[in-house]
């Protein structure tokens, strides 16, 4: 089932599901810690992908750190869903919901460097060269509207 709610549109439980399949995969998998838990997600829109109360994929929407663009990252699929098509069904749906909300924004992500392609498949073309942010490299992206 997808949902796309608000921070404040979240259970508590549904809350600490998200954050702990977040500090699972961005600090614990990818060996890097950081403060993964940050002051956007008081403001952030949530698109998440349930299994019963399993998270299956999540990702959030937030404005870009440039104030001009609308943004999405902290996307992930669960360990025991992935190589199932999770993660493009939930970049897909979020960048569905953003062209709802900001029919007029155009999209920027900080996008981890090896999804370049993946990224590319929807549309993203990069914007800057690779740099590393938080040890990884990552790459800004902006999609490209189809005319």
């Amino acid at each position: 089932m997808l949902e796309i709610k608000t921070t404040a549109e979240l259970t508590p439980a549904a809350l600490i599901t998200i954050m702990q399949a977040r500090v699972a995969v961005f600090v614990v998998e990818q060996n890097c810690p950081y403060q993964e838990v940050d002051a956007k997600d008081t403001t952030a829109t949530h698109v998440m992908l349930w299994h019963g109360t399993e998270l299956v994929a999540y990702t959030r929407i937030i404005p870009h750190d440039d104030g001009q663009h609308i943004s999405f990252g902290r996307v992930l699929v669960a360990q025991a869903f992935r190589g199932q098509q999770y993660g493009r069904q939930i970049v897909a749906a979020t960048i569905d919901a953003i062209t709802q909300r900001y029919p007029d924004q155009a999209i920027k992500i900080q996008a981890q460097d090896y999804l370049r392609d993946f990224y590319g498949s929807f549309g993203f073309k990069p914007v800057s060269e690779t740099y590393l942010e938080d040890g990884i490299p990552h790459v800004d992206m902006v999609q490209v509207k189809k005319a």
